[in-house]
This record gives C-alpha cells, sequence and structure tokens, in this order.
C-alpha cells in the first residue's frame, strides 16, 4: 500500500481511483517522481502525449523536457511506422538510444482521462509514452523492467492501460 496520501483512500486507506484529473496527476507525478530517484541509473523520466507535448517529468527543466517530449515522440511514431519482419507496421514495446552521454529509454505507457487540458483532447483521453533518461552505464534490463513495473502502477490513471500478455511483459 502507497504511503502517499494522492495515492490513497482518505477512509480506509485503500488505493484511491483518482476521480478528479488533478488528483490523477498527482498520483502519476508521485510515481514518476519515485521510479526516478528509486530506479539505478535513472536521472530524468517525462511522460508525454503521443503528440509530442510533456504531460508530467520528474523535476526535469521544463524547456529541455519540452524539447525531449517532441523528440521522443517522433521516435516513438518512427518506430511504429517501418514494418518488420510480417509486413505490418506495429508499434515498438521499447526504443533504447545509446550515446556517449547517456541512455534514451522510450515505451507507450496506455492512454489517460488524467490531462483533460491537453490541447486537442476532444474524446477526454491521451496516448501516453514514457521516456527515460538514464546514465551510460546503467542496467538496460533493470531500467527496462522497472519502466514495465511504473508502466503497470499507472494503471488506475489510464482508460485503456497498456496490456500485459502472458508472459509479464507490457505491450
Amino acid at each position: 500500500m502507497s504511503t502517499h496520501p494522492a495515492m490513497n483512500n482518505v477512509t480506509d486507506g485503500t488505493p484511491a481511483s483518482a476521480t478528479t484529473t488533478s488528483g490523477q496527476r498527482d498520483g502519476m507525478v508521485w510515481l514518476l517522481r519515485q521510479f526516478a530517484s528509486e530506479t539505478p541509473g535513472v536521472t530524468h523520466a517525462v511522460l508525454l502525449s503521443r503528440d509530442g507535448l510533456r504531460l508530467l517529468d520528474s523535476d526535469v527543466d521544463k524547456d529541455w523536457a519540452d524539447e525531449l517530449s517532441a523528440a521522443f515522440s517522433g521516435v516513438a511514431s518512427l518506430a511504429a511506422n517501418i514494418t518488420g519482419p510480417s509486413h505490418k507496421k506495429r508499434p515498438a514495446r521499447q526504443v533504447i538510444i545509446e550515446r556517449d552521454d547517456c541512455l534514451f529509454f522510450v515505451q507507450s505507457a496506455g492512454r489517460s482521462a488524467a490531462f483533460d487540458n491537453h490541447p486537442g483532447n476532444e474524446r477526454g483521453e491521451v496516448d501516453t509514452i514514457l521516456a527515460v533518461i538514464a546514465t551510460r552505464d546503467a542496467d538496460v534490463g533493470t531500467v527496462g523492467f522497472e519502466m514495465g513495473r511504473l508502466v503497470a502502477k499507472f494503471a488506475p490513471y489510464m482508460l485503456i492501460p497498456v496490456r500485459v500478455g502472458t508472459g509479464g511483459e507490457v505491450r
């Protein structure tokens, strides 16, 4: 059970379903910051909309977070539009970019109703992407695993959570 007040029902301490968009965002921000501070090697995390706008971040400089959001949206779009061996275009489960100074991870995070003020949100929902920046020596498997766990923790705040297959992998 979470010790964060936005995550628990005031009356009985059970996880809250977060009925208000403000409460949903607060819970998601808390989870994102906890992930960034507790996952070895992770320095920053950003939740962005599929169209490239920053929704939430783990105390990232806002200008940089906006720049990252636009870039990672493009990365996710490119990855989804590459035809694979089945000759079909499918979204990537995860994209990892290795650079001399850091590692970037990009993963779909589901569809949420927590961002009703998002531009162009006409149906009351926003497709989201989780982007993570890690140190060069971070364990890729650990970061990827913890990202999957974070996305699963976002599920109460999502209209359509990312599907989990029979092997437990996030899709």
